[in-house]
């Protein structure tokens, strides 16, 4: 029996990142109303200032802010109503020191005014005269033109997964295509004469597929697009043939089951029949997820995750989203927390351990507690918050330690 030669995950990941340095996404042009969590492929650029003019961020009188120092509700400032400015248009109107006029909600703020006062703060004596009862500063309730966004601003980055904000702020650009990168195709194949479909009648000895649905989930999360999924029983021409038609469907190909280095372990084989580099790399050092397989097929990625599901899960998130990152140029980081460990836990010896926490926030500071359970455990990592990582120099981790913590 051949045993496989562990690499780092660092190893792991520089090997698909210079194997597929010359690997590019695609993009295409999308509705605004499409574009939510899709990744951005060019820098927008503003052509215009947002807001255009200056204007008010509240219902109220705008002033020339000196006027009203001192002012109280019983010793109020007077000043004269010289008119309205109308919600949508442009306005004429000037105010000079004794004046005021009145602005709604993002209306345009005259000239010479240099402060807005909020109307709840104002007593109207009549239609020409209005009583200022508080003091306001220069430029309170006013957003001025461009403040927002200049023109000629870097808006969003490229690179950046688009979300209800980036939208609004397209929005208020009046761009309503965006380009994006097109998203990669995946296809995922379960392995294993103990594998059934989840709808099927489960018997001893048999294994519903959770692999293929945890996979595709977590494919999605990062901006893959699933175009397939298959069961292949453990026959060499089966799998070469699933292989064979995942490479011809998608981009990267990832195969959970079959990737150890028992007997009827076929997918080390399977893969280097197709021609191409073949396999690339056999074992990473990181727990769970030792037996892991790197490949190039028809110059095209194909990963051999372990078939223990959070192993499969876990190997995703430490080799893949990596790649994938890299090729949609993301500028984004992995959502983290510090927080300190409630218990101490060790690592394994010449392995990068993945621990899987649960979180809880008491007095403005985070703990983590480590969740203990096996790899084939799926509960281990449907109910924790996150994860650390404990380095392979790492002896493990100290009961009131502070660690970074990855979000689910």
């Amino acid at each position: 029996m051949e045993f496989f030669k562990t690499i780092l995950i660092e190893e792991a990941v520089n090997i698909i990142k210079e194997e597929f340095k010359d690997y590019k996404l695609e993009s295409e042009i999308v509705d605004l109303d499409d574009a939510y969590d899709k990744v951005l492929y060019e820098d927008v650029i503003s052509k215009e200032f947002v807001p255009e003019f200056d204007r008010s961020t509240v219902d109220g009188y705008a002033i020339v802010a000196e006027d009203s120092y001192g002012s109280t509700d019983t010793i109020p400032t007077v000043l004269e109503i010289i008119g309205e400015v109308k919600m949508g248009d442009r306005t004429e109107l000037v105010v000079s020191s004794g004046k005021c006029a009145y602005v709604p909600t993002g209306g345009m703020i005259p000239k010479g005014a240099n402060a807005v006062i909020m109307i709840e703060n104002t007593e109207k004596m009549d239609e020409k005269t209005l009583l200022v009862q508080k003091p306001v500063r220069i430029q309170e309730n006013i957003i001025k033109r461009g403040e927002d966004i200049k023109e000629n601003e870097v808006v969003i980055e490229r690179g950046k997964k688009l979300n209800p904000a980036h939208i609004g702020a397209l929005a208020s650009l009046g761009i309503s295509k965006v380009q994006v990168f097109k998203k990669p195709k995946v296809f995922i194949i379960s392995t294993g004469d103990e594998i059934i479909g989840i709808e099927e009648k489960l018997e001893f000895g048999k294994i519903r597929d959770i692999n293929s649905y945890s996979l595709k989930a977590q494919s999605k999360k990062i901006g893959l697009e699933v175009v397939g999924n298959i069961i292949v029983k453990d026959d060499f021409i089966q799998l070469k043939e699933a292989i064979l038609d995942g490479l011809e469907k998608s981009d990267i190909v990832l195969l959970s089951g079959g990737s150890s280095v028992g007997e009827r372990d076929y997918t080390k084989e399977a893969i280097n029949s197709l021609g191409g580099k073949g396999v690339l790399a056999h074992g990473i050092s990181i727990k769970p997820g030792k037996p892991t397989l790197i490949a190039s097929a028809k110059g095209k990625l194909v990963i051999g995750l372990p078939g223990h599901p959070v192993s499969a899960m876990t190997v995703f998130m430490a080799v893949v989203e990596p790649f994938i990152e890299k090729l949609y140029s993301l500028n984004t980081i992995k959502p983290t927390i510090f927080a300190q460990m409630t218990e101490n836990f060790p690592s394994s010896a010449g392995k990068d351990t993945y621990v899987f926490v649960n979180i809880k926030k008491e007095e403005g500071k985070y703990y983590a507690t480590p969740k203990f359970g096996k790899s084939g455990m799926i509960t281990n990592l449907s109910k924790a918050d996150g994860y650390i990582v404990i380095k392979i120099h790492e002896e493990g981790v100290n009961k009131g330690e502070i660690r970074e913590v990855y979000l689910l």
